[in-house]
């Protein structure tokens, strides 16, 4: 029996998919073999030998020692594209607030004293504060064409904007999903450049942190409106305040509360409710959960950040042996002579690599006995191994 540890709250129906017969889940578990989470931070947590799979039940890993884990060879999956409508649904969302003033509207309206008649001729008097903008016609730049900016460009050519989008990373499956009238980018300055309303859709990392500073802010259309329900290092927060006193940048609409943008007329910040939907939940938890399980019985990788995709019917009458190593020469020979040492038939073998980490499956025709993983567990560069028998 396979024992999965809890953390934060997992969506029943993510937890339904581990079938009790052959899972035991609780957040007490202090040797599981694998861990699902949302939000809780495991930097600080000390990574039990046991641990085989981390299942985080949302798109971003940030929460995840992602290196300590690859250096133990555990792949940490995630949940793409399960919380892909509701941001979207935010964004457009978003784009409307800084379309027509809207918060603003509410605000004065909220404001407004004395009886119907009173509050009627004030607010024909003021509502020219508030014009704002149709969306027909204006340019959305994106940046990032994954599930989200997929939903996003697609939603936006539907309201009738036209769409510029930037990834150098897009999938084929991406690009297929794309409506025809998604205009390529070939750099994030592109974009910036031609932009009316600009939203990020890329995760956080040492390449893109910063990535909105104020050299793009000031190279941007005049009343440009950035949104951000992506990560909020993405963007230099000073450069934002900075370049929307000067009018370049009109408004900021982001999922992340900050101090330096408080009482800032010009800025909506939103506690981080992008992927805040029962029905986002329910689907992270379910890919996470699924993800986990299909790892754990089959050695099957799908949406791992860390490691390559496989998927391996399984084939052969025995055992299936599963290596982790560094991405190095002469690893598959070194698990081949093992297994022939044993008298051991391949049946079957996939292997892929993903930069510096590499994984192989591999179905035999009898049992790998305990010895060869012994011998394969010391041999260097190898990260883990495993037999699902």
């Amino acid at each position: 029996m396979y024992k999965i540890r809890t953390f934060n709250n997992i969506s029943a129906k993510g937890l339904d998919r581990l079938p009790r017969d052959r899972f035991e889940v609780s957040s007490e578990i202090a040797a599981p073999d694998a861990v699902l989470l949302r939000s809780e931070k495991l930097h600080e947590w000390p990574i039990p030998d046991s641990l085989k799979a981390v299942g985080r039940a949302g798109a971003g890993v940030n929460n995840v020692p992602v290196d300590a884990m690859s250096a133990r060879g555990i792949p940490v999956f995630n949940a793409p594209g399960a919380n892909a409508n509701a941001v979207k649904e935010l964004v457009i969302a978003g784009i409307f607030l800084a379309a027509r003033n809207i918060c603003e509207a509410w605000a004065f309206s909220e404001a407004l004293t004395g009886d119907d008649a009173s509050l009627n001729q004030q607010a024909e008097a003021e509502k020219k504060r508030f014009t704002g903008f149709e969306l027909p016609g204006r340019t959305l730049g994106i940046i990032g064409l994954g599930a989200i900016g997929v939903n996003v460009a697609n939603a936006a050519c539907a309201l009738g904007m036209r769409v510029i989008g930037y990834d150098p990373k897009i999938t084929v499956r991406s690009a297929w999903q794309l409506e025809a009238g998604v205009r390529r980018a070939h750099s994030v300055d592109e974009v910036f450049a031609a932009a009316d309303v600009l939203t990020l859709h890329i995760p956080e990392t040492d390449d893109t942190r910063g990535l909105v500073n104020a050299g793009r802010l000031a190279a941007a259309k005049e009343g440009l409106v950035l949104l951000n329900f992506a990560r909020a290092g993405i963007v230099d927060q000073a450069a934002v305040v900075q370049s929307l006193e000067n009018g370049r940048l009109a408004r900021y609409i982001c999922d992340f509360p900050a101090e330096i943008f408080k009482n800032n007329s010009k800025v909506i910040c939103l506690p981080h409710i992008g992927a805040s939907t029962n029905e986002a939940q329910e689907n992270c938890a379910i890919m996470a959960a699924e993800q986990v399980k299909d790892y754990l019985e089959t050695g099957n990788i799908i949406n791992a950040v860390n490691f390559p995709e496989l998927i391996l019917p399984r084939n052969g009458s025995g055992d299936r042996l599963t290596v982790a190593n560094a991405n190095v020469p002469n690893m598959l020979g070194q698990i081949s002579t093992s297994l022939a040492e044993a008298n051991l038939n391949i049946a079957d073998m996939f292997n892929k690599s993903l930069g510096d980490l590499a994984y192989s499956v591999v179905d035999v025709d009898g049992h790998v006995p305990s010895d060869i993983v012994a011998k394969l567990k010391s041999t260097e560069g190898v990260l883990a191994v495993r037999v699902i028998e």
